[in-house]
């Protein structure tokens, strides 16, 4: 997961698209996984660290997973 390089983010969890001016807000998990995969980390510490931290059963990670990637797909926020 790669966000576009001109897509700002702040540690509470709100993105902007400067590009078309349009802002969203994460849950406090989304934007944890954001600035962690922002900072480098690959989605398979990120998804270890997850299961440790969360009662959450790893098929639900990989569902919830996917659907932040189509999210962030649809509004154009992946490099």
């Amino acid at each position: 997961m790669k966000l576009k390089p001109n897509i700002a983010t702040s540690e509470a969890g709100f993105l902007f698209n400067p590009a078309t001016g349009d802002s969203f807000a994460a849950n406090p998990l989304a934007a944890d996984i954001l600035a962690r995969a922002r900072a480098g980390q690959d989605a398979a510490a990120i998804k270890a660290d997850i299961l440790e931290r969360y009662d959450v059963a790893p098929g639900q990670l990989e569902k919830d997973w996917d659907d932040l990637l189509a999210q962030l797909r649809d509004f154009n926020l992946l490099a």
